[in-house]
């Protein structure tokens, strides 16, 4: 199996992950905030994971939320206002505290290290309270399949599509999206593994977590709860 190393080309910085920090300056925040506040109670604190340049965070002080934000980019985490911010690796934190919220976004869960996705969810795990919630974002195995080449969106003057897709084994794909806004153009390549609903569960249960249920009528956010908290 050929796996691409994350990259990314276009102006500014370009993060480990191969994440355009201009490009995600300009992106509008969606229901994240909405799919919090559905879970975690007013004035809860959440942990929000590869936070970026606070597209959720910013949103989440506002309602007031008390948030700390992790991330491993210095140029991100300098965007970030109002919010706690730590630089690192998700897999190497270790706060020593507990939150009411873990918010894992951007699909990150579907990394093809395999290692490295129990790492994430372990970090998850380590840090959400026993009577708290971590969030997580992911392709369910539907959309997953559903994946080609030129699917996208436009919105706001943004264009966000898939450019390239290459099936390089069994459910694991290299995939390269680009982002347009106005005469700028980025790219972002990535290895996306394929999760089914079982093998999700499973991931979680190793990591000391149990799948509580889907928080999106698509499916894309999950809900996963302490063992230890029943």
């Amino acid at each position: 199996m050929e796996i691409t190393p994350n990259s990314g080309t276009g102006s500014g910085p370009i993060t480990p992950d191969g994440s355009p920090v201009e490009f995600y300056k300009l992106v509008p925040v969606g229901a994240e905030p909405d799919i919090v506040a559905g879970v975690v109670p007013a004035g809860g604190s959440v942990l929000d994971l590869g936070a970026g340049v606070g597209r959720v965070t910013h949103p989440l002080v506002e309602r007031g939320y008390e948030v700390v934000a992790v991330d491993e980019s210095a140029e991100m985490l300098a965007e970030v206002r109002g919010a706690e911010t730590v630089r690192s690796r998700i897999q190497d934190l270790r706060l020593g505290r507990r939150f009411d919220g873990v918010l894992l976004a951007s699909h990150l869960v579907h990394t093809a290290d395999e290692a490295g996705r129990r790492g994430l969810l372990e970090a998850c795990a380590r840090h959400v309270a026993d009577d708290g919630a971590v969030l997580i974002q992911w392709l369910p195995p539907e959309a997953h399949d559903a994946q080609a080449p030129g699917q996208g969106r436009t919105d706001g003057g943004f264009r966000i599509e898939l450019a390239a897709l290459e099936r390089v084994a069994p459910g694991v794909v290299n995939a390269t999206m680009r982002y347009r806004h106005g005469e700028h153009e980025w790219t972002q390549s990535f290895t996306s593994r394929r999760l089914s609903d079982e093998e999700l569960a499973r991931a979680l249960e190793e990591a000391g977590l149990r799948l509580a249920g889907f928080l999106t009528k698509d499916r894309g956010w999950v809900k996963a709860v302490p063992l230890s908290g029943g």
